[in-house]
């Protein structure tokens, strides 16, 4: 008896849409009536080359790997989780955390041609442990102090604490990443995934 995995996954590529659509259909066909396989038609599609994803990759354009987007968003709601405000852990457990994410992704996705995204996922991810590091400091005058310590201009510093913006527009302000600027975040040793990117791909 010859048996099959329960699950596979292929992509077949064609000219048009309308060759794919009867390569789609000879395909059914011989694995519902030959094989006997049932062929999931919630994950099968004809469809353009970008719109599909295989294995958390889409194919760009000039034929090289991509990041599919529902790929970025998983991570990202996966960042999310661990940089939730309300934890109550220190910026370095935090850290600690993310980097053991983010190094085992980016070496998932290290053949993948994404650099501008890894590039705007880094500046996320240090705008969310700002906002991380500026609420465990509660109050106004307490971030005041902790980002003139930092470098930041006195009298930007006082303006910003006192101002009633969210913590994530703080954040994202002047002072604060002037204050908590990459270099910064390099001592708290976050990796970077642009850096660790650019390393794999001399």
């Amino acid at each position: 008896m010859v048996r099959f995995p329960r699950a596979t996954h292929r992509n077949i590529y064609v000219r048009s849409l309308a060759a794919g659509q009867r390569v789609m259909a000879s395909v059914v066909r011989f694995l519902e009536g030959k094989l006997r396989l049932r062929v999931n038609r919630d994950k099968s599609a004809v469809a353009p080359v970008g719109e599909r994803k295989f294995l958390g990759h889409r194919l760009l354009w000039n034929g090289k790997l991509g990041l599919a987007p529902k790929s970025l968003e998983r991570a990202k709601q996966r960042i999310r989780q661990i940089t939730r405000r309300n934890r109550g852990v220190s910026l370095a457990q935090v850290t600690q955390e993310l980097n053991s994410f983010l190094t085992g992704w980016l070496n998932y996705f290290r053949y993948a041609a994404c650099r501008a995204e890894l590039q705007r996922l880094d500046g996320w991810i240090r705008r969310k442990l700002r906002t991380y590091r500026l609420k465990q400091r509660k109050r106004g005058k307490s971030v005041a102090v902790f980002l003139q310590q930092l470098g930041a201009p006195a009298d930007q510093t006082w303006r910003i604490a006192s101002s009633g913006k969210g913590w994530w527009r703080l954040a994202n302000s002047a002072p604060a990443k002037r204050a908590m600027d990459n270099e910064w975040f390099a001592t708290q040793g976050l990796v970077s995934l642009l850096a660790r990117y650019d390393a794999l791909h001399p």
